[in-house]
């Protein structure tokens, strides 16, 4: 998203998560703007009896958490490494320096943050009126979307099928029937254990 000599240059600093390291949690105030070098992350939260929801993945080259931190508001989600996970930290003042310099990156930030407001409205969507099996093939579309794969091109899906369930509201064991019938059905490849869309 935002070139790495530009990084550098505004003053971040790399970052080094181990899988399962915490970044920060629900209820920290954010003070730098992140973006993956290499590596995976979730944003994530718990309900009251202890399920996991996933507000969104993030890999190489995205950033996260920039709506608090463009708002002055406390995160709403942890940031959790799930796997080792290498980042950019630019301390908010730089940040913002930054945009004021450098108008094509303020919109390159809109424009991703539109992307994922889109998301957020589509998987409501979604959620609230859609069975199973439409859910997770909105859902994978989505990242096909997102990685640049043609729609002609077949994908392979890299998220779990415990994610799939997180992402979209479902228990994992429907999300694994879902995914068996959508493959009878010719919506999607399952070869080795990995989905193909």
């Amino acid at each position: 998203m935002i070139s790495e000599p530009l990084l550098l240059k505004s003053g971040a600093k790399k970052l080094y998560l181990k899988k399962g390291e915490t970044l920060f949690y629900a209820g920290d105030m954010p003070k730098y703007f992140y973006q993956i070098i290499s590596g995976e992350l979730k944003m994530n939260n718990f309900n009251d009896e202890g399920k996991e929801f996933i507000q969104g993945i993030f890999t190489a080259e995205m950033s996260f958490g920039e709506p608090p931190l463009f708002i002055g508001k406390p995160y709403p989600a942890n940031a959790e490494a799930i796997t080792d996970t290498e980042i950019y930290a630019l301390h908010k003042d730089a940040f913002f320096d930054m945009l004021n310099r450098q108008p094509d990156v303020s919109i390159d930030i809109s424009v991703t943050l539109s992307q994922r407001l889109y998301f957020k409205s589509i998987m409501a969507s979604e959620i609230s009126s859609h069975d199973a099996e439409h859910r997770i093939i909105k859902l994978i579309d989505y990242f096909k979307e997102i990685v640049g794969v043609k729609t002609e091109d077949k994908y392979r899906v890299s998220l779990t099928r415990q994610q799939i369930a997180d992402l979209t509201g479902l228990r994992v064991e429907t999300v694994i029937r879902s995914i068996k019938n959508l493959e009878k059905k010719g919506a999607l490849r399952i070869v080795s254990g990995k989905i193909l869309r």
